[in-house]
């Protein structure tokens, strides 16, 4: 047991923990920007607003079906169908939140090169010969 919470305490587990927890509120953030907003007007280019319920039919409707045709009742009554509507604003939102992490990485490098090229801070010893020089100097 000390073996896991010294595994856990370490701070790479622990970061991890924040960015999965982080990323899944970004993942909502960006099906909801997909999902309401973008696939939408997508699907009111192609002739309709609701391009997550396209689909096309692979199988015949069974006879004892009389619900609706869309694509959430026809699936539930067991009909063979293709959501590509459904698969295409999965597609839009990978691509969306991929894109805003290659943003982050891509800030967090040159962030992280500049922090390279500061040169460090002089270290306390370092700082004390230099007063020593200085007083020698001015004597």
């Amino acid at each position: 047991m000390s073996g896991f919470r010294d595994f856990i305490a370490r701070g790479n587990v622990l970061d991890l923990a924040v960015a999965v927890i982080i990323g899944a509120a970004f993942g909502t953030i960006v099906s909801s920007l997909t999902d309401d907003l973008i696939m939408p007007l997508v699907g009111a280019v192609f002739g309709g607003l609701d391009f997550s319920s396209y689909f096309v039919r692979l199988g015949p409707i069974p006879d004892s079906y009389h619900g609706a045709m869309s694509y959430e009742a026809l699936k539930a009554a067991g009909v063979p169908m293709l959501g590509y509507g459904r698969f295409v604003t999965t597609l839009v939102n990978f691509v969306i939140l991929a894109f805003v992490i290659y943003q982050l990485v891509k800030a967090a490098g040159r962030y992280r090169k500049a922090a390279d090229t500061v040169p460090p801070a002089p270290a306390d010893e370092l700082l004390v010969l230099r007063e020593i020089r200085d007083e020698l100097r001015a004597k």
